[in-house]
């Protein structure tokens, strides 16, 4: 239980409303900055509007999937007031409390590291990154389906990067019948890769195979699908960039050469915020009770 715990949640989606029930369930107080314009009735939870005071009672402060921006402005669909998190909130905050987000940026790392506030990411944790794998595979292939004229069963399909997304996107479309090469840069994910019955190749030797794909599902964050990789695409093929923003993929190039090209980072929350909400949940709710008991509820 978080009976006694004071959680501050600032902003966030659809995925935010599970996060809420689940720490209410466990009896923590919650209050709420950025959900003056939910429509939902929170019996459970507290709205406040957001100030410094917030802050000074807070163990722990639970911030959207992306925790801020690059001027740590927190998104926050269910409000028309602007959000911004600043040295003045951070320095708040009791030395014991926690931030939790899904990934941070470069501003709020350094905030924490500032004022020596802990910072958890959760979308960097293997178990919330499989789950979360499973609506973003699913959310790429309701993509393919709305912006081709073809099935999935016997498409031609590429997958670049075989971690915890790409692994369950290409079994997925495997599933479904595509043919299905897969992008790897180490020898060990080629041969888990040619053990799963995909084709594998290596992403140094991506030019050739980019002749006769169907379509192409980018799950790395740097610059992999260049304008040379595009020139030599044919024009059917679309392009689902899976990657956080700016993606891997030239897109301008891609719209010059006429190329169907679509960055959807964050799928979980678009396709399936309730079960995304369900998986960040659970696992935040475990961390705070663990951290609770290795404090020994002492704060």
């Amino acid at each position: 239980m978080l009976t006694g715990t004071n959680v501050l949640m600032l902003g966030g989606d659809a995925r935010a409303l599970e996060i809420i029930h689940k720490l209410s369930e466990l009896d923590a107080s919650v209050t709420l900055a950025g959900f003056d314009g939910l429509h939902t009735h929170l019996s459970s939870a507290v709205h406040a509007e957001y100030g410094e005071q917030l802050f000074e009672q807070a163990d722990v402060v639970v911030l959207p999937a992306v925790g801020t921006d690059d001027d740590g402005k927190i998104t926050a669909v269910f409000s028309n007031d602007e959000l911004k998190l600043q040295d003045g909130h951070v320095a708040k905050l009791p030395k014991h409390s926690t931030i939790y987000t899904g990934m941070a940026k470069p501003y709020l790392r350094q905030l924490c590291d500032n004022y020596g506030i802990r910072l958890v990411e959760l979308l960097e944790r293997d178990d919330v990154a499989i789950y979360n794998s499973i609506p973003t595979a699913e959310g790429a292939v309701m993509l393919a389906i709305q912006n081709t004229d073809i099935t999935i069963h016997g498409a031609e399909c590429i997958v670049l990067g075989l971690g915890r997304t790409g692994f369950t996107l290409a079994r997925t479309l495997q599933g479904l019948g595509a043919s299905v090469k897969a992008g790897v840069r180490s020898e060990a994910d080629f041969a888990r890769a040619h053990e799963m019955g995909f084709r594998p190749f290596y992403t140094t030797d991506l030019l050739p195979q980019m002749s006769n794909p169907d379509l192409i599902f980018n799950t790395i964050p740097t610059m992999i699908v260049t304008a040379q990789m595009i020139a030599n695409l044919p024009s059917r093929a679309v392009i689902i960039d899976l990657a956080s923003k700016p993606g891997g993929t030239d897109f301008r190039f891609a719209e010059r050469r006429g190329i169907k090209a679509i960055l959807a980072p964050g799928l979980p929350g678009i396709v399936a915020p309730r079960t995304a909400g369900r998986i960040m949940a659970d696992c935040l709710s475990r961390l705070i009770q663990d951290d609770l008991q290795l404090r020994g509820d002492g704060r």
